[in-house]
């Protein structure tokens, strides 16, 4: 046997010896797909998925890929959920209240009207029961959750007249997202829920006559300054919107160890920076907003009012027909409860000061 034919040998032997093959190597390689309910223009809201599979890349050397695909590419933005349980995807970046026509809980893995902020709600997941009674709740849709970004506390939206009383409320038909709607019918609203892709068309045509979707960033990229100059605040029905990755648990149940770790550590990573995003450029969006004449507003004390006496209500009502809802909401709400008496002393007092002061 020549010396070239040896080596030859015996590097084939070398490699079969660990047991790994290089085709074996290419076959081990994980491919998942990821639908958003978000168009790919929203590079706040839609791009946490993309850092979430920026991260597992990298994390896996590679070996572990996950493809963004932004809503109607693979699914409608309402649909994704569904895909998720039926194995259509692997994954999903979406806001849980969305799908709160299937059961009123998924409003919680987002936000309710009057609920946590941002802070609050990541402490109530990470430190508090959220995550572990949301999980509960989530294994019936063959799913599991990671806490996916946050918007922060948002704007109350974009209404072509004034909203000056709770008369005005009454027949006001309002693109607002998820379980927000029961308590703006209760105030004489028309709730419509509308993907963030058709809210424009559907502003300027009147089909509506108000919209809201997140704050300053966003509104200003969507354009709805062009069609109603009113911009509210505060968005009371969002103190702290969570987004989610929704991911099959068949799916899930098949990664190694490790590969369960890189998912978990990327979603905290993509949940860190969303909020970051939005924090650092909602100012400047705001400050161009009102410099094309875009007038904010506050809503008026009897409408705040009014709307958390309707809130309380509603969740009185459900917790009194839904078994899972009245579980995971006691627990959320005695949360909420000791938070603010909290923030009442640290958060709030100091914000309120600082905000007091001329800072340059």
């Amino acid at each position: 046997m020549d010396r070239r034919s040896l080596i030859k040998r015996a590097g084939i032997a070398g490699v079969l010896a660990t047991g790994i093959a290089p085709a074996v190597h290419a076959q081990a390689a994980i491919r998942w797909r990821l639908a958003s309910s978000f168009p790919k223009s929203l590079d706040t809201i839609y791009g946490a998925a993309e850092v979430f599979s920026q991260q597992v890349r990298a994390m896996s050397g590679g070996k572990f890929e996950i493809s963004v695909h932004a809503a109607g590419e693979l699914m409608p933005a309402f649909g994704v959920v569904d895909g998720v349980q039926q194995g259509t995807v692997e994954a999903a970046h979406t806001a849980p209240y969305y799908f709160f026509g299937k059961n009123e809980c998924f409003a919680l893995g987002t936000a309710i009207p009057f609920g946590l902020n941002s802070r609050q709600m990541t402490a109530w997941m990470y430190e508090g029961n959220g995550l572990k009674l949301m999980r509960e709740f989530y294994a019936n849709y063959s799913m599991i959750s990671f806490p996916g970004g946050n918007t922060g506390a948002q704007m109350g939206g974009w209404y072509r007249k004034e909203i000056r009383t709770l008369k005005d409320m009454k027949g006001l038909k309002m693109r607002i997202g998820g379980f927000a709607g029961k308590v703006l019918e209760r105030l004489g609203g028309v709730p419509q829920n509308i993907p963030a892709g058709e809210i424009y068309q559907a502003l300027e045509k009147g089909t509506i006559d108000a919209a809201e979707w997140v704050g300053p960033y966003d509104d200003l990229k969507l354009g709805f300054n062009k069609v109603a100059p009113n911009y509210y605040y505060p968005g009371w029905w969002e103190g702290g919107p969570q987004l989610d990755f929704f991911i099959n648990q068949k799916a899930f149940d098949a990664l190694s160890a490790e590969n369960k770790a890189i998912v978990e550590n990327a979603a905290a990573h993509a949940h860190t920076v969303m909020q970051a995003r939005y924090d650092a450029r909602n100012p400047a969006a705001l400050k161009q907003l009102v410099g094309q004449g875009t007038k904010l507003r506050a809503f008026s004390n009897d409408v705040m009012n009014e709307a958390f006496k309707q809130s309380m209500s509603v969740y009185d009502e459900i917790s009194a027909k839904n078994p899972a809802w009245k579980k995971i909401y006691g627990d959320y709400s005695k949360f909420r409860a000791e938070q603010n008496l909290w923030f009442r002393f640290t958060e709030a007092t100091f914000d309120r000061f600082m905000q007091a002061q001329k800072l340059s």
